[in-house]
């Protein structure tokens, strides 16, 4: 038999499966349950990294497993190809955002096609093209008609370097989380979307879903309930009061000063009263540049003015107690106002101390119908979807001066994006779009007098909240997916992507979705029945990857070294992929799993054994299926490793199990897998082949399998009964050659035994 070859059969095999449009998923299979697995698409940064092939080939194993298992799956692919990453790229080339950014897709998808993965590339999705974002536009259009979109001076993040607005949950550490500048506070005309009116079921709606805990966490976190009382405080000297939020109405007896947001009205009102003015608006300044995220940061040094000339009346005891600005008070959350309560709460008392503030006490509880008005808030905002650059999805609504804002009507969709020469952003918040004269000014669709379409193109997060729906009906240039197809796809049955898109993408997608079942666009409110955020592949260095460190794998490199396979199966076995989790780069490990490869490679050259019927084999059946299913897949890879060392051992192995190996291995490595199925005889492709079973009377064993570490790396297999004593498997294994070899004159120095599993020999 010719050696194992990855390169020539993986080419082979990935032209010939396109020929067949192996992989295209029709919308229904008589007798099979349709099954929708999704990763988040991909944005075209211009080549594949490491962390493209670990988020799409280790579902894609997930996805093999249920075709095989009887299941018609759709496994899609698309591009999130509108936004400030793809602006910015361009403009540091430049190039037009449009040229850089297709170019960048007709190389990522050869690219993909690379990978081996099942990917229905008949239903792709480009968010950048009209056919796509006209739908945008048209949900959009909607979302104005139902109140859910306006138009507001907003207080907003602006980045001095993309010259752009930027979302809360796109500002980490008070900087731009795609360029790293500190952003500004600004005061700005923006399109939000009303987010906060879905607070409550964006809560109540994640309780029965199949999602981890931490992500179920965050997503509350974010929202941020709080169910307390307002309670109303009279300025002392005047008519005016002031409004607080407080979740411990029953402590306002302990309450001995107010803290207010810089930004809150009644500063301003009372500025002529205020004794220490200039002190005050110097520290209301310094607090308009700094993001809601750093003010309310926990562990933050607290810092504060009081407003000399201004007391506030405690309801309770009627005594005027001192009012305060302070960062750490939001102007967004609440009412802007608190009621400090020192004695019971830790940051009221920080700030105490630090102003040297009264503490007080043991004072009497008090009820809350005896000063308060039972409410709920929320510290989730509003979302802001205006961006002032051109590379996204054009508003689609039109100003005039006698009608106001006018929506686009519904048969001028979409409203297309322009090619124009100059596409750079400016510092006075203006979009590039606002110098395309000829596109900007237009007649009113309404009076039919002069007036200009709207200049700020849409957050690419807005692209991203439904493109898992137009999956289901691609082509469809009437709606943007029909409902039976809709239903026939949806909810989805898996979604995998990034830690960082909990709080961002998956909690605006779900709020969009939600709109849209309210609208009877969608048949359910929640998109995705089964969420798993997955880790992350580390530099060999054990360092996220980064060109300045000098520790960037390249795929492409290790793909022409040691073939797909090889890549794909390494990344499936360097640890579990449900758990958030960070694995380095090892690449002794990728050639371990090259030469695993080329071991099943040579077992076809000891064919005609008969059937054993083991029970190892049997294990093997349950724990692969088990441990795909579950994502565990390094713990599947395992097992097959194990159930190979053992027939290599032999002298003669069956045809009939040599192909139930082949099928097992199939999802992690399917161009050789295919390829020996095919020297096997068969004419058929081993992906449309049934999962083989296992017969539960055989999966109990007198006998189990010992895997012998040297220093944590399985060196050796042994069998041995099942009741074996730790003394015996020490000596049983120590006996063994390919032990001997790795412990020599070393001496072992420690031995670590998980009793019927492994033994693990510690060497100087």
């Amino acid at each position: 038999m010719t050696e194992y070859n990855p390169k020539e059969i993986e080419a082979k095999w990935q032209k010939e499966w396109e020929r067949q449009g192996l992989h295209a998923t029709p919308d229904s299979i008589e007798g099979k349950e349709n099954k929708y697995v999704l990763v988040e698409f991909a944005y075209p940064s211009g080549n594949l990294h490491l962390g493209h092939w670990y988020a799409f080939s280790i579902p894609d194993v997930y996805a093999r497993l249920l075709r095989m298992q009887g299941h018609n799956v759709l496994y899609p692919m698309g591009f999130d190809a509108f936004g400030l990453p793809a602006e910015n790229a361009a403009i540091k080339r430049q190039l037009n955002p449009r040229t850089w950014t297709f170019d960048n897709i007709d190389y990522m998808r050869r690219q993909l096609r690379s990978m081996g993965v099942s990917f229905d590339w008949s239903r792709e999705v480009i968010t950048a093209t009209p056919e796509y974002y006209k739908w945008t536009q048209w949900m959009f259009l909607k979302f104005l008609e139902r109140g859910l979109a306006y138009q507001s001076e907003t207080p907003v993040n602006w980045c001095p370097s993309c010259k752009t607005v930027l979302a809360n949950e796109q500002v980490v550490n008070g900087a731009c989380e795609r360029c790293g500048t500190v952003v500004e506070k600004r005061n700005m005309l923006q399109w939000n979307l009303k987010i906060t009116d879905y607070a409550e079921r964006l809560i109540d709606g994640i309780e029965p879903l199949d999602w981890p805990k931490p992500i179920k966490d965050a997503q509350k976190n974010w929202i941020g309930k709080s169910e307390g009382a307002e309670v109303v405080f009279l300025i002392a000297g005047s008519e005016a009061s002031v409004t607080v939020f407080t979740t411990r109405p029953d402590t306002i007896f302990g309450a001995t000063y107010m803290v207010l947001a810089p930004e809150h009205a009644l500063v301003q009102e009372f500025r002529s009263k205020i004794n220490n003015w200039n002190e005050v608006e110097e520290y209301i300044s310094k607090a308009r540049n700094k993001t809601d995220i750093d003010r309310n940061a926990e562990g933050k040094e607290k810092t504060g003015v009081e407003l000399k000339g201004l007391k506030a009346v405690n309801p309770a005891t009627k005594e005027e107690i001192p009012v305060w600005i302070a960062d750490y008070v939001l102007p967004n959350y609440g009412t802007g106002a608190i009621m400090a309560v020192p004695a019971d709460d830790e940051r009221d008392r920080e700030f105490a101390k630090t102003f040297n503030l009264p503490i007080v006490t043991g004072y009497p509880k008090a009820g809350l119908e005896d000063f308060g008005k039972k409410v709920t808030k929320y510290k989730l905002r509003d979302w802001v979807v205006s961006r002032q650059r051109y590379w996204g999805c054009p508003i689609p609504v039109i100003h005039c001066k006698a009608c106001g804002t006018v929506p686009v009507p519904e048969q001028d969709l979409p409203v297309v994006l322009p090619d124009i020469e100059d596409y750079l952003p400016s510092n006075e918040g203006k979009s590039p779009l606002a110098k395309a004269s000829a596109w900007v000014n237009v007649a009113c669709p309404k009076c039919g007098g002069e007036a200009e379409r709207e200049t700020d193109t849409l957050d690419t997060f807005v692209d991203s909240s439904w493109y898992f729906l137009r999956y289901a009906d691609p082509k469809n240039t009437s709606e943007f997916a029909s409902k039976e197809k809709l239903k026939q796809w949806l909810p989805l049955d898996f979604y995998s992507g990034g830690a960082e898109h909990t709080t961002m993408h998956l909690l605006y997608s779900r709020f969009w979705h939600k709109v849209l079942f309210d609208l009877g666009l969608v048949n359910e409110a929640e998109p995705y029945i089964r969420r798993m955020n997955r880790s992350l592949i580390l530099g060999p260095d054990g360092q996220k990857m980064s060109k300045s460190k000098g520790n960037v794998i390249d795929p492409d490199k290790e793909v022409e070294r040691l073939g797909s396979d090889s890549v794909r199966m390494y990344l499936a076995f360097v640890g579990p992929y449900n758990e958030v989790s960070a694995y380095p780069w090892n690449p002794d490990g990728i050639v371990g799993v090259r030469r695993f490869l080329e071991r099943v490679w040579r077992l076809n050259s000891k064919l005609g054994g008969e059937n054993e019927n083991s029970t190892l084999l049997h294990q093997t059946i349950k724990k692969v299926g088990d441990e795909i299913a579950s994502m565990k897949m390094n713990t599947g890879v395992s097992a097959l490793m194990i159930l190979v060392n053992d027939w290599e051992k032999k002298e003669k192995v069956s045809q009939e199990e040599y192909e139930i190996l082949l099928k097992l291995l199939a999802p992690f490595a399917p161009h050789m897998t295919e390829e020996l199925w095919h020297t096997l005889g068969h004419q058929t492709s081993i992906h449309t082949e049934t999962w083989p079973k296992y017969d539960e009377s055989r999966l109990q064993s007198s006998e189990v399998i010992i895997a012998v570490q040297i220093n944590g790396k399985v060196r050796a297999t042994f069998s041995a009964s099942s009741t074996i004593g730790k003394a015996e498997v020490v000596e049983k294994a120590t006996g063994l050659p390919e032990v001997q070899k790795w412990v020599g004159d070393k001496g072992v120095k420690k031995v670590i035994y998980v009793p019927g599993k492994l033994v693990n020999l510690v060497v100087s």
